[in-house]
């Protein structure tokens, strides 16, 4: 097993803090071997396991990651981590910023291996659509060593961020490495509800042991307000408020519209209007003018942006102190994620949550069931992909967005699926030096795919991998790049009534479902001695934490959350000199009983030390265990407890006992 602590200080030299246990056991987990899930709280270091996850284990890391900001972010990050460190990092990011002839350069680069990234970041679609790039990866598949699947739970069609292409992955690494021989695969995520927590199980199979779960997923240094309206129009003298209150600070009010009254560009206007400095954000503009909002954001060029959830997942801005939710959102794990958006490198923040009865009323009929497609429109979108001659159809996904919406349905249903990645017409080589292709070129005077596949008898998927075999060895030469097609078999030329019934059940199911989550939503935030704690606790729990954890609510240096403000005072005196140690770590009797010292100090000789804080002797059963617990120290572990009592001078006091029993060890 190696020393993570030392690899960390090794490789980044820089950084002047430590990996918390939680980052440490799921690194080693990854250098073990071991396909893991790691559900982290937003701002809790999730890009710091995979960075060093992935250099420890060496040659290339793929990262799957859902939005173009947050790739380019940390292609960013790791390049300039390598200069300053002179780690020589060669992270590439694959986005929309790339031009499609670079890109083919680069692929083709690493599957020639002139050159191979330390990391290859890229998009869910980028990773579904572009059979090139997959191919150019199945060359180097012995030198890529781990997949990172970032906020993975946008593979769950349960989820409120279901990302239909996440669901390719399985397929892709199939593709890539064959199904018995994929990479280690780190799949990382803020917030999973059980039901999406099995879907994402079930496809990349992950199995119990190696789901590692933070133990208290709760932001409670975030102070939670909930305001409940009976008409829409008072809540806009209450944001103006909310702005006077935190003019100076950052802060990010999510509204779920992009246009008319009360979107995001309406509210922008109306806080400019009113004096202050806004910016708007949603996934109609462009991916550089999103990026370019992202850094005059962090740069303080304004300081209220006001943004559609498109500004979510993986976006870090370490000092935004406010969150406005103008209208509710969708779920509790919608909710949490996104005040997550603050606070991540500050000590306290302010989330306020407006709501009313019409929203609510609109959250469920226009945008939980408009997200669904309706018959009408399946069968409108499913007579645009049928094939007019044969059983195969080519479709440029991204062209219409009525069948990315139903696509997945078609699927779901057994009516048709996605066979492979591929190009339409093969018009865009030459310097052809590969007879087999000449043969493919010459057959058709179209150069379409399917007519030199059915003239060859030959899968077009074969046709089109043996084109990218070609141009990989240089025996023929690009004109200009290979155009991104779907090739989609279908099962059947109709859409039955059978299939149709299938589908409508599917999606009745999910909107139920849905409907659900934001039910449960209200239940938390409804009442009128709403405490923000107290929220936070129920949130907590809701996610999976067990009640044991929920009291540990005091957050010390070292990013440890505590029971109490006494037990804050131990910690900190322990990170501040340098000594590691576990909080309430399980210790088993030679008799089989179980003690829960407040803190397991490991000395470097390898002997344990236990120290216990007193923080309720003289109350009667708070004495009677303490009794029952040094009896057993005593008894199994002499010479190895310690402890103090609870009093005005316990930094003096837990300070001399640590130089008197620890420190002079």
């Amino acid at each position: 097993m190696i020393n993570i602590d030392d690899q960390f200080h090794k490789l980044f030299p820089t950084f002047d803090f430590e990996l918390n246990p939680l980052q440490k056991q799921v690194v080693q987990n990854v250098i073990d071997g071991e396909n893991t899930l790691c559900i982290l709280q937003t701002g809790g270091g999730k890009s710091l396991i995979y960075w060093l996850s992935g250099l420890l284990l060496g040659g290339t890391t793929i990262v799957i990651s859902p939005l173009t900001a947050l790739i380019n972010e940390q292609a960013d990050k790791l390049n300039e981590l390598g200069t300053n460190n002179e780690l020589r990092i060669n992270a590439v990011a694959i986005s929309g910023n790339v031009p499609v002839r670079k890109q083919v350069k680069l692929f083709t680069e690493w599957a020639t291996k002139k050159t191979l990234p330390d990391f290859i970041f890229l998009s869910p679609e980028k990773m579904a659509t572009d059979g090139y790039l997959e191919a150019c990866l199945n060359r180097i598949k012995d030198k890529i060593k781990l997949i990172v699947i970032d906020e993975i739970h946008c593979v769950s069609q349960w989820g409120i961020s279901f990302r239909p292409f996440y669901q390719r992955i399985p397929h892709f690494l199939d593709t890539v490495f064959g199904n018995v021989a994929w990479p280690r695969v780190l799949g990382l995520t803020a917030t999973l509800n059980p039901q999406e927590l099995n879907d994402i199980c079930n496809y990349f199979k992950f199995s119990g042991k190696n789901v590692i779960k933070q133990e208290l997923l709760m932001r409670s240094e975030i102070q939670l307000h909930v305001t409940k309206f009976t008409k829409e129009e008072e809540k806009n003298p209450r944001l103006l408020e909310i702005f006077k209150i935190h003019r100076n600070e950052k802060i990010l009010v999510y509204v779920y519209r992009k246009y008319n009254k009360h979107g995001v560009e309406d509210l922008c206007q109306f806080a400019n209007d009113n004096g202050f400095n806004a910016a708007y954000f949603h996934g109609d503009m462009s991916a550089e003018e999103r990026s370019k909002l992202i850094d005059a954001y962090k740069n303080g060029e304004f300081n209220i942006v006001f943004a559609t959830n498109a500004f979510g997942m993986g976006i870090d801005i370490p000092d935004i102190k406010v969150v406005v939710h103008f209208m509710i959102p969708e779920s509790v794990e919608q909710y949490y994620q996104e005040i997550g958006r603050a606070a991540r490198k500050l000590k306290s923040a302010n989330a306020y949550l407006f709501y009313s009865n019409k929203n609510i009323d609109v959250k469920n009929r226009y945008f939980i069931d408009g997200s669904f497609p309706s018959k009408e429109l399946l069968k409108r979108v499913f007579k645009k992909l049928v094939p007019k001659r044969g059983n195969f159809a080519l479709l440029q996904y991204f062209e219409d967005e009525e069948i990315q919406t139903c696509l997945p349905y078609f699927e779901e249903a057994g009516v048709m699926k996605i066979d492979g990645k591929v190009f339409a017409v093969l018009d865009n080589i030459e310097d052809i030096k590969n007879a087999q292709i000449a043969k493919y070129v010459n057959a058709s005077e179209t150069k379409n795919l399917l007519t030199i596949s059915k003239k060859f008898a030959q899968p077009s998927t074969e046709i089109a991998k043996n084109v990218y075999s070609a141009v990989i060895d240089g025996s023929v030469k690009l004109k200009k790049p290979f155009d991104r097609y779907l090739l989609l078999k279908f099962f059947s030329l109709e859409l039955s009534d059978n299939h149709l019934d299938f589908i409508s059940k599917s999606i009745e199911d999910k909107k139920q479902y849905k409907h659900k989550l934001l039910d449960y939503l209200v239940y938390l935030i409804s009442g009128d001695d709403l405490n923000s704690l107290e929220l936070h606790q129920d949130i907590a729990r809701y996610l999976g934490t067990a009640k044991f954890n929920l009291k540990k609510l005091h957050r010390t240096l070292d990013g440890n959350q505590v029971r109490s403000k006494s037990e804050v005072i131990i910690c900190n005196l322990l990170y501040n000199n340098k000594i590691s140690y576990t909080y309430e770590k399980t210790l088993k009797t030679p008799s089989g009983e179980f003690m829960s010292p407040d803190f397991t100090i490991e000395l470097p000789d390898g002997t344990e030390i236990y120290w216990e804080h007193l923080g309720m002797i003289g109350q009667q059963e708070y004495s009677k265990d303490w009794i029952r617990k040094l009896d057993l120290y005593d008894k199994y572990f002499p010479d190895q407890l310690i402890y103090t009592y609870e009093s005005c001078n316990l930094s003096q006091d837990a300070q001399e006992l640590l130089e008197r029993k620890i420190l002079k060890k």
